[in-house]
């Protein structure tokens, strides 16, 4: 019997014995299942820095995880040797979710990450953990494409204290061509986390001739500001040739800058610049009085001025989680 994955916006048509385009959600005898619950392939421990988040618990650590498989496939992708790849031919570890709760506190993360493929794809491993970790006093996050139909979507973000969601353009053109996506759902996705009371901060990583242009940018800056509010911190990320697109120059540090710039004039603030040392793009500052909150280098914090949440010079509150 043929059924049908309703997890995320491509609804595949599963036959007995197949997958869905995700590698890891499998029809066995009508029934569908995830064939990676409870086996991630890495268990890390990262600055949170690293996810990138940079509004929530600056210069805490956090337990990372994740398994084979996601449901979209970009031509660029920087993990595609375990987001591309088929569990059957991927290693990984038994590690239920009861495990990386002791984990998380064995090694006094305060959070759990649910990234480097896409937490969608391991939805129920996802769910279920971050449930346990939610009753442990753990918080969670998530890094991911936000590739989901908005019901599942709603049903997991009731466990989740943060999100850093890939908005990778501002085009279906693009999603289409690059992602073997669409647009639509992960605008959508974005705003109900936001609605949800999920701390968000959202990354584009800019590709050298694909969505590198000015008015590319002003555009997608644009819809951030209208749709998620000026507080929504916004990471412009560095492209590396990867997978198959090695031809491409990695991104000069002048696009990074323009990009910056831009976001910043059409009034975001918070704008950072990821994937290469900045001396002013991975800095914090106060949107009020324009002083510097929180001084970065690459992952590590080099002062954080912060008071309770606010700017220790004019008493503006900044939107995060601090502590």
């Amino acid at each position: 019997m043929i059924v049908q994955c309703e997890l995320c916006p491509k609804r595949c048509l599963i036959k007995p014995g197949q997958s869905g385009e995700c590698r890891v959600r499998i029809n066995i005898d009508g029934v569908l299942r995830t064939v990676v619950y409870g086996y991630p392939c890495s268990v890390h421990i990262d600055p949170i820095e690293k996810k990138p988040l940079f509004h929530f618990v600056p210069g805490s650590k956090i337990l990372s995880v994740a398994t084979v498989g996601c449901n979209l496939h970009c031509r660029n992708c920087q993990n595609w040797e375990i987001s591309q790849a088929n569990p059957e031919d991927s290693r990984a570890m038994l590690c239920p979710p009861e495990r990386l709760v002791e984990l998380t506190k064995y090694y006094r993360c305060p959070s759990l990450a649910y990234t480097y493929t896409d937490p969608i794809v391991y939805y129920e491993y996802t769910y279920d953990t971050a449930k346990l970790a939610r009753g442990a006093n753990l918080r969670n996050a998530l890094v991911t494409a936000g590739y989901i139909n908005e019901e599942p979507w709603k049903r997991l973000l009731e466990y989740v204290d943060a999100a850093n969601i890939d908005l990778k353009g501002i085009t279906d053109d693009f999603y289409r061509r690059v992602c073997s996506g669409t647009l639509k759902p992960v605008q959508e996705a974005l705003v109900v986390a936001k609605e949800s009371g999920v701390l968000v901060e959202v990354t584009n990583l800019i590709i050298p001739t694909l969505n590198d242009k000015p008015e590319q940018i002003r555009e997608l800056s644009r819809w951030v500001k209208s749709n998620l509010g000026s507080e929504t911190p916004l990471h412009f990320s560095r492209f590396f040739p990867r997978y198959k697109m090695r031809h491409l120059p990695q991104t000069s540090s002048k696009a990074l800058d323009m990009a910056r710039e831009i976001a910043i004039d059409e009034g975001l603030d918070y704008v950072y610049i990821g994937n290469i040392l900045s001396e002013f793009g991975e800095n914090t500052y106060c949107p009020g009085c324009k002083r510097l909150l929180i001084e970065r280098k690459g992952y590590t914090i080099l002062q954080n001025r912060l008071r309770k949440g606010c700017c220790p010079d004019c008493g503006k509150e900044i939107y995060g989680v601090w502590e």
